[in-house]
């Protein structure tokens, strides 16, 4: 199985009352991206209002691939205490998004034991997109 060509990963804690400098409290560290139900949101030139609170921590961009690397990353720059984030599952939805990018039609990547370990001892879900590839190339 050929490597993962591109990987992004986030962080993402949602919730209609949520307000991200109380996130940022609770978790110990500013958001990569953060907006409050009803504000002006502006992306391409159009603005639209936020129908929900979202705090978001983005890891680096990966390529190739790497999700240990980058759930690493994020986690590192939070909390560990495991109350905080039983609090923050409970008040909030969360999950780690990654998003995984393959250049050709077979590429995989592991995802360590302690990597699911960390996820779940804090409680958060795996959320992932696969974006394929040509689907032509021959595995190696």
């Amino acid at each position: 199985m050929a490597e993962l060509a591109r990987a992004v990963a986030s962080l993402r804690v949602v919730g209609d009352d949520l307000q991200p400098d109380d996130v940022s409290a609770l978790l110990g560290c500013a958001p990569t991206n953060a907006w409050a139900k009803g504000d002006t949101l502006t992306s391409h030139g159009a603005s639209r209002t936020a129908r929900f609170g979202m705090w978001s921590l983005q890891a680096e961009e990966a390529e190739p691939g790497d999700l240990d690397a980058q759930v690493a990353a994020i986690l590192s720059r939070l909390t560990q205490d495991e109350t905080v984030w039983a609090e923050v599952g409970y008040r909030y939805d969360l999950d780690l998004f990654c998003g995984w990018f393959m250049k050709y039609g077979n590429e995989g990547t592991t995802i360590g034991p302690d990597t699911m370990s960390a996820l779940g001892r804090r409680g958060i879900p795996l959320d992932i997109d696969l974006y394929g590839g040509d689907s032509e190339r021959v595995p190696d």
